[in-house]
């Protein structure tokens, strides 16, 4: 998304450990580990039910993760991992809440989130807490609010999608050729990121040649960090990264590249601004407003990752639901019309009024949220609202992934796809408290670039459904796969035909 979902760029693979898998066994369990001290062992013989029962459910560990929380009368579930502290995990708006917000300063990120990312994400916004935290998020904050910057992002959207992701879908059209629209939808939001965040475009979205070695070492940084989150200790990657072997030898190598060319942009845009001063751009603004150093490289690697992957997950997946709900893609599309004009342009004022799109975003994203699940550490010893105990080095955990999924949040309708649900009886969005829908996080970290994630969302599926259809090659479900973003495994391939007028 453009900058979006600011806040909720983390490591969801720090909840892939042990867990307990029977229901006897772990509701036992979990009356057992709560009300008992953090310094009380857990008896071996659940330490080791865990180890199996986790590898019998590897391929299946977001599902397995909403069944246990559906059978919890608190929504909460604890996990115990071998070597390591517990972890808390909640699908209560209330607790989500006191996370987030109402006791905020006691749940930062922790050092072992930030241990996970450091080598990659550095000082950057969304890997630091305290007073660095709080520098750079003001400093983005005033960015984000400014007229500006809004006119810049729409601006970069136009010349994007007119130029580059419209010919890319004519193309197909033409020679019915087959596309892989996830991948479609990476390229072109990387292009657009970096154009935002750094002013400098990377020519990804030309499918012709090889992506940019920029966009490649960032598929592979973020892979490789997401591989760190799920060793069974953390022990095992620190070690290979201490040898320079296998996965970390991989990661250091795309991380030097990454801050390599955002180094040599960083360097570029700088004389730009000595001799010819800057441009509409973050990196412009934040080197105007005197950040510098390592900050500035990993603050700007920071609103890349946020921006790229995150809109092109949600768009995805949003395509392949109209591909089996062609009545509301229909409704999408009579509304779309209803606000086009002749150049087929979107203004801003129109992309904001678009509200049944806006809604089918946001039924989306409770069933495919792009980040599935957030992790924060205990600062000390807490109890939350529905009276579960949180200990210092605690891992606390809120999964979006699974609060779209309860029956007791969405009703017994939660699996289906239902824009409507959104809609008060008058046909007005109805809001939604985000405890309940966390998806862009809230509470002081809540994200800063939602309006914008969405104006760009918006304005991709108003400029691609106004004029073409998408026909998936294959109609079997497709696999969530929950790494640093979220994405559909094997991608999504369709056949591109033009909407009949």
């Amino acid at each position: 998304m453009i900058l979006s979902l600011l806040s909720c760029v983390t490591l969801g693979f720090l909840l892939v450990s042990c867990i307990i898998s029977s229901k006897k066994l772990f509701l036992k369990f979990q009356k057992f580990a709560s009300c008992v001290s953090n310094f009380v062992k857990i008896p071996l013989f659940l330490r080791i039910n865990c180890l199996i029962s986790f590898y019998q459910n590897r391929h299946r560990l977001l599902d397995w993760y909403t069944h246990l929380l559906s059978q919890s009368k608190t929504q909460t579930i604890i996990v115990h991992r071998i070597g390591a502290p517990r972890i808390v995990v909640v699908a209560n708006p209330k607790n989500v809440e006191y996370i987030l917000k109402t006791n905020f300063v006691n749940f930062p990120k922790g050092r072992p989130f930030t241990d996970l990312l450091g080598d990659f994400l550095g000082l950057g916004i969304f890997n630091v807490d305290g007073e660095k935290w709080s520098t750079q998020r003001k400093l983005a904050s005033h960015e984000f609010s400014a007229k500006s910057l809004r006119e810049f992002v729409v601006k970069v959207l136009e010349g994007e999608v007119e130029t580059r992701l419209i010919p890319t879908l004519e193309n197909a059209a033409e020679n019915d050729k087959i596309l892989d629209m996830q991948e479609v939808l990476k390229r072109f939001g990387f292009d657009t990121i970096c154009k935002v965040a750094l002013g400098a475009d990377p020519f990804c979205l030309d499918l012709s040649r090889a992506a940019p070695p920029l966009a490649t070492a960032f598929d592979s940084a973020s892979e490789k960090s997401a591989m760190r989150g799920v060793a069974p200790v953390s022990t095992l990657w620190k070690l290979k990264r201490a040898l320079n072997l296998g996965s970390e030898k991989d990661l250091k190598e795309a991380v030097d590249i990454v801050h390599g060319c955002v180094d040599e942009i960083i360097q570029a845009k700088k004389e730009k601004i000595k001799n010819d001063g800057g441009g509409g751009d973050l990196l412009s603004r934040f080197l105007e407003a005197g950040l510098g150093g390592e900050m500035v490289r990993d603050m700007a690697i920071s609103f890349l990752m946020a921006g790229r992957d995150t809109t092109s997950a949600a768009l995805t997946w949003l395509f392949w639901l109209f591909t089996g709900h062609r009545e509301i893609e229909k409704q999408a599309v009579e509304e779309i019309i209803s606000f086009k004009i002749s150049d087929n342009k979107f203004v801003f004022e129109d992309l904001k009024e678009m509200n049944f799109i806006e809604a089918c975003l946001y039924e989306c994203m409770r069933l495919y949220p792009p980040v599935a699940w957030d992790s924060k550490h205990a600062a000390n010893d807490d109890i939350l609202p529905d009276g579960t105990p949180v200990y210092r080095g605690d891992r606390v955990t809120y999964f979006p992934y699974g609060m779209g999924r309860m029956e007791e949040l969405w009703g017994e309708d939660r699996l289906e796809f239902k824009p409507d649900r959104w809609f008060h009886n008058d046909g007005v969005l109805k809001p939604v408290s985000p405890y309940k829908f966390p998806v862009f996080q809230a509470g002081p970290r809540v994200c800063l670039g939602k309006e914008m994630a969405f104006i760009q969302m918006k304005y991709v599926v108003a400029s691609v459904l106004s004029r073409f259809e998408l026909l998936p090659v294959l109609h079997e479900q497709p696999i969530f796969v929950p790494l640093l973003t979220a994405h559909m495994a094997g991608g999504f391939h369709v056949r591109i035909r033009r909407r009949a007028a």
